[in-house]
C-alpha cells in the first residue's frame, strides 16, 4: 500500500535553525526601509497628538465622529505611495479607524472637511504635489524622525498625553 506524496514528504529545515534563541530579537540595521517604518511610527504620532483636542478626544476628519485618542490613525488623503506628501501635515489627518481602514467613501467627506481646514488654494497645491516624485535620502529621513520625536515629546506633555516613542 502507498501513501499519497504529502504524508511520505519530509518536513523541511527551516533556513533559521541554529543556535540563537527564537525570541531574541536582532537589531535593525539602518536601512531606507527601517528608517521610513520609523518615520511613520513617529509620524503618525505628531499627527494624532496635533489633533487631539484638550479632552483626549479627536473628531474624524473624514466622518466627524469624536474618538479617543487611541481609537484614530493618521489619516492620509492621498495614498502613502505618494512619498512627495507622505509626510505632508496638510495631507495627514488624525482620522477613526473605521475610516481610515473599511470605508471606501471615506475620501469623499476627508476632502469636503480638508478643503475647510487648509483652503482651497493648499488643497490644489497638495494635489499637485502628490503626482510628483519626490526621493528622500537616508540623512533626510534622519532628520525628520528626530524632528518629529522632539514635536511628539513636546504636544505630549503640553496635551498630558502619555505616549510610547
Amino acid at each position: 500500500m502507498s501513501f499519497p506524496y504529502y504524508i511520505n514528504k519530509k518536513k523541511k529545515t527551516s533556513q533559521n535553525e541554529s543556535n540563537e534563541p527564537q525570541n531574541e530579537k536582532k537589531p535593525r540595521a539602518k536601512g531606507k526601509p527601517n528608517l521610513v517604518h520609523k518615520l511613520d511610527t513617529v509620524f503618525s504620532l505628531y499627527i494624532r497628538l496635533r489633533d487631539v483636542m484638550p479632552n483626549g478626544y479627536v473628531r474624524c476628519i473624514a466622518c466627524g465622529r469624536i474618538k479617543k485618542f487611541e481609537e484614530v490613525d493618521c489619516g492620509h488623503f492621498h495614498s502613502r505611495i505618494h512619498m512627495a506628501t507622505r509626510y505632508d501635515e496638510d495631507n495627514c489627518n488624525a482620522e477613526c479607524r473605521f475610516c481610515n481602514r473599511m470605508s471606501a467613501d471615506h475620501i469623499i467627506g476627508y476632502s469636503q472637511n480638508l478643503v475647510k481646514k487648509i483652503g482651497q488654494t493648499r488643497f490644489d497645491y497638495l494635489n499637485v504635489k502628490a503626482h510628483s516624485t519626490k526621493h528622500y535620502m537616508d540623512s533626510e529621513l534622519e532628520q525628520m524622525i528626530e524632528h518629529y520625536k522632539q514635536e511628539v515629546k513636546k504636544l505630549s506633555s503640553l496635551k498630558g498625553i502619555k505616549v510610547r516613542s
